[in-house]
């Protein structure tokens, strides 16, 4: 999950991707479609990016597990509430179906004269992801990146990076987030950030150059004295890491 749940690769228009009785996650892996193109999401793609989030990234993400999330209506609106800005990408394989997804959103910097924006845990009715909100509101309390980049006014977040199992290890992660960061390029953003609760995630964005500029161990994230989360090791932190372009 990286940023406020983010996790953890042309501005052509994509296709939208078509549903298929093939199930890839049962198929041996010589079988994998492994033609794969990188195509915009857009706002017809959120049945089909729901269905990739729900099979692996809402039962992967460390923090979903260890709270045993379930269901969770709030999580699937959450996650397809920023399709709209056409900033995130799908990788696409050839019978067109959706087999990675960075789901991205542009944050700009907050006006002088903006409201303080509404916490995320504040009328989340689903108790166990209102846990989850309540540390992203945390870290949003204790660390704000505008601070540490005054010359920066926009900043593309990823929020969500998630690839079918079956399609891990052909370089999607990075196809994808090489998409993205041609489209901070082309949009002229000095920065893209990510919020990783998987030591995975950050792994793999490490990979591609990201630094680390904050760092929550989640055994010092207390509420009543008590630790909130404790996800299987290697997941212990949430870490916010960034890449800057200019």
């Amino acid at each position: 999950m990286a940023s406020k749940m983010s996790t953890a690769s042309s501005d052509a228009k994509g296709t939208t991707a078509k549903p298929s009785s093939t199930d890839d996650s049962t198929l041996p892996l010589d079988e994998v479609d492994k033609n794969i193109s990188i195509e915009l999401i857009t706002e017809d793609d959120a049945e089909e990016v729901l269905k990739l989030l729900k099979k692996f990234f809402f039962k992967d993400e460390p923090l979903n597990t260890f709270v045993n999330l379930g269901e969770c209506k709030e999580l699937e609106k959450y996650s397809t509430k920023n399709l709209h800005e056409h900033c995130s990408f799908k990788a696409v394989n050839g019978r067109g179906e959706i087999v990675g997804v960075n789901v991205n959103g542009v944050i700009n910097r907050p006006k002088e004269t903006d409201d303080p924006p509404a916490k995320l845990a504040d009328g989340c009715e689903h108790p166990k992801f209102k846990k989850i909100m309540a540390l992203m509101d945390y870290i949003d309390e204790h660390f704000n990146i505008f601070d540490l980049y005054p010359d920066v006014d926009r900043i593309l977040d990823i929020k969500i990076m998630s690839v079918d199992s079956r399609y891990r290890g052909l370089g999607i992660a990075g196809k994808l987030t090489d998409r993205t960061m041609q489209y901070v390029k082309d949009n002229s953003i000095k920065l893209v950030h990510v919020l990783c609760s998987s030591h995975f995630s950050a792994r793999v964005m490490e990979k591609m150059s990201f630094e680390e500029v904050y760092k929550l161990n989640y055994s010092d994230y207390l509420v009543n004295g008590e630790q909130v989360f404790d996800p299987e090791k290697p997941h212990t932190a949430a870490r916010i890491l960034v890449k800057r372009l200019a």
